[in-house]
């Protein structure tokens, strides 16, 4: 077996949710037929109705899933940050890509062509336990997705997904804000238009529940914030 140079994409592969159990020979051949590429922000890495050539692995950087509704408003299927994989549905599906993937910020990806992993998966009963369990958790994010945009109101999404994604710095709950966090990308994550969530900021602001920042949104009251994340 050749060994891949690159021992960081081995790396990955353990460290990718669902992936890490994979024996050290599914992995290396995993490895051995991946492609590494690179996206400029603003790049599109693939458009819905493609045909599903590939499946990536994100390296590197923040990639947005979205589709277009018919009056051109953008419906977020997910934000992924490092270490995830995308395409998998529509490849194991055998169907075009179901969404637009574009890249936020600068992005590392390796890519492994669809027809190698339907080959690799006939070949190594691990890896297709590892995909099945992926794509279960993926069935899992699409029912949450769809309870949210039904049944949560804008406030109650925003709470949750700022509590989803604060960190502790300096003895404060924040969610740290990257170039490309505008209100424009947020209001697309929420499922809603920029209007409404300027208004349900500022609401949260006036009752001291959060405070905007430049560079984070500042958690001031956890506990407020959970109480409206389950309204």
């Amino acid at each position: 077996m050749t060994l891949i140079n690159s021992p960081s994409l081995l790396d990955i592969l353990h460290r990718l949710p669902h992936f890490t159990s994979l024996a050290q020979e599914t992995r290396q051949v995993l490895a051995n037929s991946a492609t590494r590429r690179h996206f400029d922000a603003g790049q599109v890495i693939y458009l819905e109705g493609e045909p599903a050539e590939a499946v990536y692995i994100l390296e590197a950087g923040w990639v947005k899933a979205t589709r277009m509704t018919r009056e051109g408003r953008e419906q977020a299927l997910m934000f992924l940050r490092p270490v995830d994989i995308f395409g998998d549905i529509a490849v194991l599906a055998g169907t075009p890509y179901p969404g637009t993937v574009i890249a936020l910020e600068a992005v590392q990806v390796w890519s492994i062509p669809a027809q190698t992993l339907h080959a690799l998966i006939a070949r190594y009963p691990d890896l297709a336990q590892a995909a099945i369990r992926h794509l279960a958790q993926r069935v899992l994010h699409y029912v949450n997705l769809v309870e949210d945009l039904s049944l949560r109101s804008v406030e109650a999404r925003l709470a949750k997904t700022l509590l989803d994604n604060a960190q502790l710095h300096d003895g404060q709950l924040s969610v740290p804000r990257r170039e490309w966090t505008t209100f424009e990308e947020m209001a697309v994550r929420l499922g809603t238009v920029r209007d409404v969530l300027g208004r349900v900021l500022r609401t949260m602001e006036a009752e001291k529940l959060i405070r905007v920042e430049k560079q984070a949104i500042i958690l001031l009251d956890p506990r407020g914030m959970a109480e409206r994340a389950n309204r």
